[in-house]
């Protein structure tokens, strides 16, 4: 089935109980984060249906009052994380319709009632309008469609024809920063991300998932907003700051950070204006929610490998995953 004649299938069914109200969206470490665009769409876009973005094993432990059945559940593992598989079995109890996007079958395409099969963010051959972020925020636009009407859909549908392209450029238009930004940071023991508004999952993969876990390097995620409110005590001129300027309406939050780090911060300041990887060229009424699509494949797939050669990394290595016993 297609992504729309599922939604239209769920729609359908639940208006047995009083049709759809809620989505949550469930995941851990990077399925997580790509999970940001859809849940951010929602949350700026829908007036009735709920989002929220909750990691696995929070909603296991502790899962939201509202979940039930008139609940969509969007669940992602690329392989089958344990506490995801564990997260769709809670919400199916609770009565909600199950979506799974995956890479490999695991027991939760097996759980969920419905799958979706993505292309991996970390693949170069990998068609970057078929990821796990961009079937998750598809699905949120349909969802709007279906349940309340979005006005935008033909064009926001039709923008994901062009996302594929746009990284593909991005990539030739902005290695050599990469190179130039990874030669500044080989000696860091810290990197600063920051981002806002529909950039900020894509700062939060970027620091969890590729400078930490993949890098084993130091690395706070700040929103821009509240840089103001405590971070920016830390900034000096050795402090390496990495900030996300991005298209949409939070873009004048992440230029004021900018003209701040411009004046008191120092060389190892850089700025990665989506802009300059082509969002500017999507329509101005859905271009914010491409932000995630163009910026997490870049920074995962140019600036995490370029500072990986820099440091005669193998970033595949880990101290603890697949290693320590955390469960």
């Amino acid at each position: 089935m297609e992504l729309r004649e599922i939604i239209e299938a769920i729609n359908e069914e639940k208006q047995k109980v009083g049709g759809i109200e809620n989505v949550v969206w469930l995941a851990a470490g990077g399925s997580y984060g790509g999970f940001y665009p859809g849940h951010y769409f929602l949350d700026q876009e829908a007036k009735k249906l709920r989002s929220k973005n909750i990691t696995s094993n929070e909603f296991v432990q502790a899962p939201p009052a509202f979940v039930g059945e008139n609940t969509v559940a969007v669940v992602c593992s690329m392989r089958g994380t344990p506490e995801t598989i564990e997260a769709a079995k809670v919400v199916k109890k609770l009565g909600a319709a199950t979506i799974a996007l995956y890479v490999d079958e695991s027991e939760l395409t097996e759980v969920c009632d419905f799958k979706f099969v993505y292309d991996s963010v970390a693949v170069d051959s990998s068609d970057f309008s078929k990821t796990n972020a961009a079937y998750g925020l598809k699905i949120a636009m349909l969802l709007l469609d279906v349940v309340e009407g979005y006005e935008h859909v033909s064009v926001a549908l039709q923008s994901f024809e062009g996302v594929d392209s746009a990284y593909r450029q991005a990539v030739t238009d902005i290695r050599t920063k990469a190179i130039k930004w990874a030669l500044q940071n080989r000696e860091s023991k810290s990197i600063h991300v920051l981002g806002s508004g529909a950039t900020f999952g894509a700062a939060y993969i970027f620091s969890i998932c590729n400078i930490m876990e993949m890098l084993q390097i130091d690395s706070p995620t700040v929103n821009c907003c509240d840089f103001f409110h405590g971070p920016f005590e830390v900034i000096n001129e050795e402090t390496s700051v990495f900030l996300l300027v991005g298209e949409g309406g939070s873009r004048s939050n992440d230029e004021r950070a900018a003209r701040f780090l411009q004046e008191f911060g120092g060389k190892k300041v850089f700025l990665l204006d989506a802009q300059d990887l082509g969002l500017n060229k999507f329509d101005s009424k859905v271009s914010e929610h491409f932000n995630h699509l163009i910026f997490y494949p870049i920074l995962n797939n140019v600036f995490m490998r370029e500072l990986a050669y820099q440091i005669k990394k193998d970033y595949m290595t880990r101290t603890y995953m697949w290693k320590a016993q955390y469960n």
